[in-house]
C-alpha cells in the first residue's frame, strides 16, 4: 500500500462521523486505500464503507458508536432483523472492503436494555436496536483481528456476500441480552471463519437464508468453512437456521471448542430451504442447562425440522455427518422432524460425551421452538415475538416432555440414521425424570396408527 493510499485520523472530542465518512469516500473515489484510526476514542454515528477501503483500528483505538437508534437513520439496510433496519457500520454492493486492526469497537448494549425478566433469565431489549456491522451484496470481504464488545443486536451480519473471511476476531457480548448473535452468514457463498473467539447470550456462529422485503429468499448459503473457533453461547454455539427460506449446502464446522454454553451444535429447518451436506468434526463441547427463556437446554447436538407456518413445508435436512465430538452435556442429543419434509441420511460417529444432571431441571424437556406460536405471542400468554410464549396451561409452547423421561439420544421422524462408536456416560443411579433407555427412537407404527419406541 502506497503512502498516498493511507489516511490517518487522530482521536478528537465529539462526533467524528463527517470526518470519517469523508475520508472513506475520498479513498474509495481515489482507487482505494486504508483509513487508520489512531489510538484514542473515536465517537461516531453510522459509517458506510465503500469499495477498496480498509477501515483499520490501530492498537489502542476505540471506535465508540453513538448509543441511539436514531443516529443510524442514514445507514439503514434492506434485511430487517428483530425490527432492526439499521447498522453502525454498513456497506452495500461494495468490493474489496475490510475492517482490520487490533483496536476495539465498543457498541454500548446497555443503552438498549429496558428491563430485566428474571423469570426467563434474560434482559428485556429495547424495541429497536442497531446491528454493529451489516454488509449487503459485497464481494471480497475481510474482517480480522478487531475486538468487538457489548453489541446491542447481531454483531457481524453478512447478507448475500461472496468471498468472505473473518479471522482472529474477538466478540465479547453480554450473556443475558437476546439477539446478540456473534457472526451471521446470511445467504453467503464462499466464506471462511477461523480462529475467532466469541462470547454471547445468543448464537455464536449462525448460517441462515433470510427473506427479502418482497417475500422471496435472498439467496443460497453454500461452501462455508468454520474452523478453530472458541465459542460461549447461551443459545446455540454453532448453528444453521432458523431462517431457512433458501437452500443451505456444503458446510463444515471443524476443530472448534464450545464451553459454558447452552446448545453446542444445531441445525433448525423452518421455512422451505433444503439443508444438505453438513459436517461437524472434532469439536469439544460443554453444554449447561438454561432457563426457559433460552431455546434449548444443555444439548450437545440438536437437529430438528418444524413447519413454521402450516402453508409452507419446511425444507428437508439431508446428508449430515457428526463425528469426533467429545465433552459434557446436561441435556441430550436430539434429532427430530415433525414435518413431512423429514431428516434423511444422518451419521453420528465417534461421539464420547458425559451426560450429567443440571441444577435447573429444564433439560428434561426437548425444545421445538421457534414455532408458529412465537410469531405473534398472545397478550395473555406473555412472551416475546420470535422467542417464547405460554399456552393456557402456563407452559412455554414448544417445550415437550420426553416420552418416558430424558434419554441420552432421542430420535423421532428420521429416515436413515446410523450411530457408530457413540458412547454417552450416564450417572448411576439415573436421576429422577431420566429415561432408563440410553437411546429412544420414535417412528411411525407399521399400521400408521401411532408411534413405537425401541
Amino acid at each position: 500500500m502506497s503512502v498516498a493510499s493511507l489516511v490517518t485520523i487522530e482521536a478528537l472530542d465529539g462526533d467524528n462521523t463527517d470526518r470519517l465518512q469523508a475520508a472513506i469516500d475520498h479513498l474509495s473515489a481515489s482507487g482505494g486505500g486504508r483509513l487508520e484510526l489512531l489510538a484514542g476514542i473515536h465517537i461516531c454515528r453510522g459509517l458506510r464503507l465503500c469499495s477498496g477501503v480498509d477501515l483499520h483500528l490501530a492498537a489502542g483505538a476505540i471506535l465508540r458508536p453513538v448509543p441511539d437508534y436514531a443516529a443510524y437513520a442514514h445507514t439503514s439496510v434492506s434485511v430487517i432483523a428483530e425490527k432492526s433496519d439499521r447498522g453502525m457500520i454498513v456497506a452495500k454492493h461494495a468490493r474489496r472492503i475490510s475492517l482490520t486492526g487490533e483496536g476495539r469497537i465498543e457498541a454500548g448494549c446497555e443503552s438498549f436494555i429496558i428491563g430485566d425478566d428474571e423469570t426467563v433469565g434474560t434482559f428485556i431489549p429495547a424495541e429497536f436496536r442497531p446491528r454493529v456491522v451489516v454488509f449487503e451484496g459485497c464481494d471480497e470481504v475481510e474482517i480480522s483481528s478487531v475486538h468487538i464488545s457489548r453489541s446491542p443486536m447481531w454483531t457481524l451480519h453478512f447478507v448475500n456476500c461472496t468471498d468472505v473471511t473473518v479471522r482472529n476476531v474477538t466478540i465479547d457480548n453480554g450473556r443475558r441480552l437476546p439477539n446478540t448473535d456473534g457472526i451471521v452468514l446470511d445467504a453467503c457463498r464462499g466464506a471462511v471463519i477461523e480462529d475467532c473467539r466469541i462470547s454471547t447470550a445468543d448464537d455464536g456462529v449462525c448460517l441462515k437464508t433470510s427473506i427479502s422485503p418482497d417475500r422471496v429468499a435472498i439467496g443460497r448459503c453454500e461452501n462455508i468453512l468454520i474452523r478453530r473457533c472458541s465459542v460461549q453461547s447461551l443459545s446455540c454455539a454453532l448453528k444453521i437456521g432458523t431462517e431457512t427460506h433458501g437452500d443451505v449446502t456444503n458446510v463444515v464446522f471443524e476443530d472448534c471448542s464450545v464451553s459454558s454454553s447452552n446448545r453446542a451444535l444445531g441445525i433448525f429447518s423452518r421455512d422451505g430451504g433444503r439443508i444438505s451436506n453438513v459436517r461437524f468434526s472434532r469439536i469439544a463441547v460443554e453444554c449447561r442447562e438454561t432457563p426457559d427463556g433460552f431455546w434449548g437446554s444443555g444439548e450437545a447436538l440438536t437437529v430438528n425440522v418444524v413447519d413454521r407456518v402450516a402453508e409452507r413445508t419446511a425444507g428437508a435436512i439431508e446428508n449430515l455427518i457428526v463425528e469426533d465430538i467429545t465433552g459434557r452435556m446436561e441435556g441430550a442429543i436430539t434429532v427430530i422432524s415433525t414435518s413431512s419434509a423429514g431428516i434423511r441420511n444422518a451419521s453420528l460417529t465417534r461421539i464420547a460425551i458425559d451426560q450429567q444432571p443440571g441444577q435447573l431441571g429444564t433439560a428434561r424437556s426437548y425444545d421445538l421452538r421457534p414455532t408458529n406460536a412465537d410469531l405473534s405471542p398472545k397478550a395473555d400468554g406473555g412472551g416475546r415475538a420470535n422467542a417464547w410464549t405460554r399456552g393456557s396451561d402456563g407452559r412455554v409452547i414448544g417445550l415437550e416432555h420426553y416420552p418416558g423421561g430424558m434419554p441420552a439420544v432421542y430420535v423421532a421422524g428420521v429416515t436413515g440414521i446410523s450411530m457408530n462408536e457413540v458412547r454417552i456416560t450416564r450417572p448411576t443411579p439415573l436421576p429422577q425424570g431420566w429415561n432408563k433407555n440410553d437411546a429412544v427412537f420414535e417412528t411411525a407404527a407399521p399400521d400408521g396408527s401411532g408411534t413405537w419406541q425401541n
